[in-house]
């Protein structure tokens, strides 16, 4: 049985109104589900949900939208289907735009601000120890991992709810005890170079995800100074290969100064010595193309940040992309990139900026037929599934070279 407050009640028993009736009933359904006995506030919310993936999520939020629901925490949006800066990059069925704009209108309507982004921690950064109620895999692992806020991992319609209600049950990630590490995963015998590499991050991800699946892993050998975009590419690829919704990086992370605290002075289920045989194994699983032409890339999956945009403005610099180069980004990152003078030479190279949305889950590749080259691991690790496409996966530095001769090519200095 699920404890009430007297305001849960009010909305449960409809005094609030019918859509908040409805979401407090599934707020209490996932609070049974996960054996919560109550519910507790959350300060923000996140909603995936305002992607449009067919008529259910429309009807819903439509349903939400019409009974007058507004949501009562902050609450930033996901990626959608449409980028409504650049619509002419949409190349894809008139009436799913049509609904996919619906559909976001729908949550603006309900007070979400419309931020478009997969990557709200670029802009918003909750505190450590604040309890938020997050969807998208990447930017629920980045909330736990990085900035020590504590959300569980919640989905479509779910997030919605509990930024309308403001509650979520007392259940998942939101408790000491399921935060700490189940698998350590150990660096030591990994060179300088590659440890000082941006490719490794999303290839560990891919590892780890892939060897614990919703396990929380601890990685103890990362740079104290590892990047927090090395971060986010490590989080979103093991959510992706896996289940992974929190990880540790001892000496890095909020709550893994030391492996101890990480394990909680438990001992781990698995223990794992990463060395490069097995990292170049699961770089390979990324890629479906080992060499050839190429007729796009695409970079920015989670979307990039300033510091991207910054060393991609500096390995483009005095050269032109051969084939199509897709940036994504959301809005306010882009602005923040425009006011530093860093947008229009990248456009002058022949890169095309996608906002609002992403290239692997909506039709804007021109040649989706041919091979597509990235340096996301998540990327890689959904694009053949949703798009069809052949995969190269590279660095940052790999896909600038290889748009720029418009075939793979890779540096394999590291790799050796």
């Amino acid at each position: 049985m699920v404890e009430l407050s007297g305001r849960d009640e009010a909305m449960a028993g409809g005094e609030r109104g019918e859509s908040l009736a409805l979401a407090m009933r599934i707020i209490l359904r996932m609070a049974e589900a996960a054996g919560a006995s109550r519910l507790i506030d959350v300060n923000s919310a996140h909603v995936d949900s305002c992607l449009y993936q067919g008529e259910a999520g429309l009807d819903f939020a439509e349903r939400l939208a019409d009974g007058g629901a507004t949501v009562v925490v902050p609450t930033t949006l996901n990626v959608s289907s449409l980028d409504l800066l650049h619509p002419h990059l949409f190349r894809g069925d008139r009436e799913v735009a049509d609904r996919a704009r619906r559909l976001m209108e729908a949550y603006v309507a309900m007070g979400a601000e419309p931020t478009w982004t997969c990557a709200p921690y670029q802009s918003v950064r909750p505190g450590f120890g604040e309890h938020i109620a997050w969807a998208e895999s990447n930017a629920i692992v980045f909330a736990n991992s990085v900035l020590g806020a504590r959300t569980d991992r919640y989905g479509d319609f779910i997030d919605i709810c509990a930024a309308l209600t403001g509650r979520v049950p007392e259940a998942g990630l939101h408790l000491d005890a399921n935060r700490r590490a189940r698998a350590v995963f150990w660096l030591g015998g990994l060179s300088r170079p590659l440890l000082a590499s941006e490719v490794l991050y999303p290839i560990l991800g891919h590892l780890i995800g892939r060897m614990t699946g919703r396990s929380i892993p601890a990685i103890v050998g990362l740079p104290a100074d590892a990047p927090e975009d090395g971060l986010k590419a490590l989080g979103a690829a093991a959510a992706s290969s896996g289940g992974v919704a929190m990880f540790h990086a001892v000496g890095r992370t909020p709550e893994a100064p030391t492996l101890d605290h990480a394990l909680r002075g438990e001992p781990a289920a698995l223990e794992v010595a990463v060395d490069l045989p097995m990292l170049r194994k699961a770089r390979d699983e990324l890629s479906t193309a080992a060499d050839g032409p190429l007729t796009a890339v695409s970079v920015g999956t989670p979307h990039f940040s300033i510091s991207e945009f910054e060393e991609l403005a500096r390995l483009i610099a005095g050269r032109r992309s051969a084939i199509d180069f897709f940036v994504n980004t959301s809005r306010d990152v882009l602005a923040r990139a425009a006011a530093a003078g860093l947008v229009e030479p990248l456009r002058e190279a022949g890169v095309e900026i996608v906002t609002d949305t992403c290239t692997y889950i909506t039709p804007i590749l021109r040649h989706p037929g041919g091979v597509a080259m990235t340096n996301s691991g998540k990327w890689a690790y959904y694009a053949p599934g949703n798009l069809g496409v052949t995969v190269a996966f590279g660095s940052l530095a790999d896909c600038v070279a290889s748009a720029v001769a418009g075939r793979v090519t890779r540096d394999e200095t590291v790799w050796r």
